[in-house]
């Protein structure tokens, strides 16, 4: 975009929370306003909406400071701040984007393609920030990340509850599990999805709103493949029942996909490594992980996460969101499987709750940084060889940690599965690594591995939407838990065990079968998009 019509100052104390468009002193300075964030290029035309913002300490006389570019200067208020204070240009364009009152500005400009901002106090300059290249709609925040984040992007802290009990479950053993939870609604329910498209959900829902059961829905509106039709007609019925339904995406979308799946059932959390459809939630395809848990702690940090990413601009209602829109066909799973791992509950010492891209990168790191006897990973795939995730299994095998890895010989991931595996493996026999890669062997127990799981040391366990690629870490929306515990580690280690077995021959008279299937998948992948530049591929909605 060209330069920009309006300059915003966002002026905030150190020590006060971060908001919707503000940004937190990351050096935790007080010794007088300095700058912390730049908003340069907004998703709107002509840029209308530029900002800056300031960390001040109270009683700062602020019309003693201006703000200075390479070509002009504007001077602050004459007033005393305390606190936030927005100060805009253009106020009515600037209300929607910050939480906090907005006061008048004159105006200056801000280059999308670089700028030096100054701070400057009877002629001399007393800081600066500067930046190159501005991404639409981010936030110019030194020392986070690669200094830019989308405005609006929450900065959650990680959520410890516990000690307390859990339910673990595993898909498609407990395929009821997920549509219990919700039937036993009192309250409220917050469902978070990528996808929703199994009836039984939607009819769970919909029982809960007629009982007076507060209810609200939360999908992504852009999956990849497309928007299932299927999804389209069960959002359209939510929607026609009172159920307050939005869908994530458009120029305001602070991520590239929300993936999270979870829901918040009274005072009481789901959170799974699968998506609300049949394949899923519902136990006809996929091998998943998931627990329900009542720690307050837990419970509300999830609420808050719901509410956090429900109530920004780029969460659309879904009679707008779906106007005019085209939906695809896809298929639904019908597949039947035995439940060998029933539900169970087990104590836990600590539960700690992850979202991303806020926190869980580090965190899922740290829990394998950790390892000092066993860790095993049960995952789709996994984004390639500098995955930090990947790198930190490594290093655990390098200082002797026991290593096994199980990925999915699902159709959509084998070619890329294969390659790694052998990588793994040829690099564990000549390093001499106690680490070992497979695919999958379904034999008969599920379909295809589409979990996300660890266990470290038998008794920590981490499992959720995360997937162990640079883009699920660091682009999407995700939610994960890590659950300490000798009895949940118990748990999901014998469920590894289980599908760590070696494959079976295929017998001859499935040739046919797999030959038919693979023709279709081939013609499937057409509309499949897959996001290779972020160190992984974002698997579809299966």
């Amino acid at each position: 975009m060209g330069r920009g019509l309006v300059l915003v100052l966002a002026l905030a104390l150190v020590a006060a929370p971060v908001a919707v468009g503000a940004a937190a002193d990351p050096a935790g300075r007080s010794d007088g306003p300095h700058l912390v964030a730049a908003y340069p290029n907004p998703v709107s035309a002509g840029d209308a909406g530029e900002f800056v913002t300031l960390a001040v300490p109270p009683d700062t006389p602020l019309g003693e400071f201006r703000i200075a570019d390479g070509e002009s200067s504007v001077a602050l208020p004459n007033v005393t701040a305390a606190g936030r204070v927005v100060l805009s240009t253009a106020p009515e364009r600037t209300r929607p984007l910050v939480d906090d009152r907005v006061r008048p500005l004159g105006d200056i400009e801000l280059a999308n393609t670089g700028e030096s901002l100054r701070l400057v106090r009877d002629g001399e300059t007393v800081d600066a920030l500067s930046y190159e290249d501005a991404p639409e709609g981010s936030l110019r925040v030194p020392g986070s990340g690669d200094g830019w984040r989308p405005l609006g992007a929450t900065d959650r802290p990680v959520v410890t509850g516990g000690p307390g009990t859990v339910r673990a479950f595993v898909l498609p053993d407990g395929g009821d599990v997920a549509v219990d939870h919700l039937r036993r609604a009192d309250d409220r329910i917050l469902l978070g999805a990528y996808t929703l498209t199994s009836e039984r959900v939607a009819d769970a829902l919909v029982a809960a709103h007629r009982r007076d059961v507060s209810v609200r829905v939360l999908v992504d509106g852009s999956p990849v493949g497309g928007f299932p039709r299927r999804e389209a007609r069960l959002l359209d019925r939510l929607e026609r029942a009172g159920i307050d339904v939005r869908a994530v995406g458009g120029p305001s979308a602070r991520y590239a996909f929300h993936h999270a799946k979870y829901a918040v059932a009274d005072d009481r959390a789901l959170v799974t490594t699968e998506n609300w459809k049949p394949a899923g939630v519902g136990g006809a395809s996929s091998r998943g992980w998931g627990v329900v848990t009542d720690q307050p702690r837990v419970v509300d940090g999830l609420v808050a996460t719901f509410r956090a990413d429900a109530g920004w601009r780029d969460a659309v209602p879904w009679d707008r969101f779906h106007a005019d829109r085209s939906f695809v066909e896809t298929n639904v799973s019908t597949g039947s499987y035995p439940t060998r791992f029933p539900p169970e509950s087990v104590p836990v010492d600590r539960t700690r709750l992850l979202v991303a891209p806020d926190n869980a990168e580090s965190a899922v790191v740290g829990v394998v940084d950790n390892a000092t006897e066993t860790l095993v990973v049960e995952q789709v795939s996994v984004g390639g060889r500098t995955s930090p995730f990947l790198q930190a299994a490594l290093d655990a095998a390098e200082r002797g940690v026991g290593v096994r890895i199980l990925l999915s010989s699902a159709w959509y991931v084998r070619e890329d599965n294969e390659r790694l595996v052998t990588w793994l493996n040829d690099r564990a026999a000549s390093r001499n690594l106690p680490l070992e890669a497979r695919m999958a062997a379904p034999r008969g127990r599920f379909e295809k591995i589409h979990t996300k799981g660890v266990v470290v040391d038998g008794d920590q366990v981490v499992l959720g939407s995360l997937n162990w690629n640079n883009h699920s870490a660091r682009e999407n929306r995700e939610v994960a838990v890590v659950l300490d515990g000798e009895a949940v580690g118990t748990y999901f280690g014998r469920v590894f065990d289980a599908d760590w077995q070696t494959r079976a021959p295929t017998p001859v008279g499935l040739l046919l079968v797999v030959a038919v299937a693979a023709v279709g998948a081939l013609l499937l992948a057409r509309r499949l998009r897959f996001e290779r530049g972020s160190g992984g591929i974002q698997p579809p909605d299966d």
